[in-house]
């Protein structure tokens, strides 16, 4: 594999005085943008020119993830062109939630041959049921299959976000990309940080990802009690404090969701992954310290067993959540995940709404707050 790695910025423009030539048909271009870029769409169009035969996908994010470096109104670049692997790339347009299962059964079928080895998945992150969506995918694609990716941001607006489909961006899309061959090496991380506190509480009425009432109370009201003045930033605040659940008392593994929208007419709250009816629920919090050690969990579980002779591509996909957080230290983050991957990776990614990884391993799950990599390389 042959791999470079770029940005640009509406002041100072591309950071490479020429696009690599690396065009091919077995070349993936990853793009991660700033919400703007919906609009502005001129250095979108100059990649398509520099690449016509490669395969172009990205979306837009709440914050662009550049080697250690978290930018804003850019766009991060990775080129990467497989020697002994092949990707091709699918697409679905997604209009609201209840599209999610269908799209991603639909694209798991069209990926779903022999020789894949994964699939890399972005998609619309408000018209999006992300349960949903890894639920489609799980129908189809067997469990050793690696499925990773995440949902499109839009800062902490919660307006409108894009993915790249046929070379432009557009709203109410996902697209897949599989990967292909013997010699490809895809590994993944995922880890939080949070700390639980406060009561466990049952949810007691619910709707896929509509979460209506906790212990029989409105859950709109119970967060604005948490929240105090902060109630008023409704929805973006309602990241400071996410949701860990689990199915029953038994249950060791924790998920994590986070706020999309709330209805106040209704008093409800709706989440980028389901909620079940009868679940546990508990509110969590920040801790700094232990949200930059859980990216470099992350990190250490993505840089995988064995030694890699050529380019690794990490893909760093990290929740607005934690961004929103962490503030100023954000590039802890971003930095401890280098530290930890196998030396000279190179890295992009984005702040998401949501994250697709495995737990730990099996088949994927939609997760919140977390820090997920992926890493892709040839041996």
């Amino acid at each position: 594999m042959q791999l470079s790695t770029f940005s640009f910025e509406l002041e100072h423009g591309w950071s490479v005085k020429a696009f690599p030539d690396l065009d091919s048909e077995q070349t993936l271009v990853m793009v991660y943008g700033a919400p703007e870029y919906l609009s502005k769409t001129a250095p979108l169009s100059e990649l398509m020119a520099a690449y016509p035969r490669s395969k172009l996908v990205g979306c837009s994010t709440a914050g662009e993830i550049a080697g250690p470096l978290v930018n804003d109104v850019s766009l991060s670049v990775a080129v990467a062109r497989f020697e002994r692997s092949e990707v091709a790339v699918v697409s679905a347009e997604i209009r609201q939630a209840t599209d999610s299962y269908a799209a991603c059964e639909q694209l798991a079928r069209q990926l779903a041959r022999q020789g894949l080895r994964g699939v890399f998945v972005l998609s619309d992150g408000l018209n999006v049921n992300g349960s949903e969506l890894v639920k489609g995918l799980n129908s189809i694609l067997p469990a050793d299959i690696v499925v990773t990716g995440g949902l499109a941001g839009d800062g902490d607006r919660f307006q409108r976000t894009w993915v790249i489909r046929n070379g432009r961006p557009e709203p109410g899309v996902i697209t897949a990309t599989g990967f292909y061959g013997q010699r490809l090496r895809i590994t993944h991380g995922s880890r939080g940080g949070w700390d639980v506190f406060g009561p466990e509480r049952r949810v007691t009425r619910s709707q896929g990802n509509i979460l209506y009432e906790l212990d029989g109370k409105p859950v709109l009201e119970l967060y604005k009690q948490y929240l105090g003045e902060r109630a008023s930033g409704l929805p973006a605040t309602g990241l400071l404090f996410p949701l860990a659940i689990r199915k029953d008392g038994s249950d060791t593994r924790q998920l994590v969701r986070t706020t999309l929208a709330v209805d106040e007419i209704n008093q409800s709250m709706t989440f980028a992954g389901d909620v079940p009816k009868g679940y546990l629920a508990q509110l969590m919090r920040a801790n700094f310290d232990r949200l930059v050690g859980g990216a470099g969990a992350a990190a250490e579980q993505a840089k995988g067993n064995g030694a890699v002779a050529g380019p690794v591509l990490a893909v760093a996909i990290s929740c607005v959540g934690r961004r929103l957080v962490l503030g100023e230290r954000t590039e802890e983050e971003t930095e401890v995940t280098l530290e930890n991957l196998l030396p000279g990776t190179q890295q992009v990614g984005f702040y998401s709404y949501g994250e697709i990884s495995p737990y730990t391993t099996g088949i994927c799950d939609l997760h919140n707050q977390t820090m997920t990599l992926t890493t892709f390389s040839e041996t």
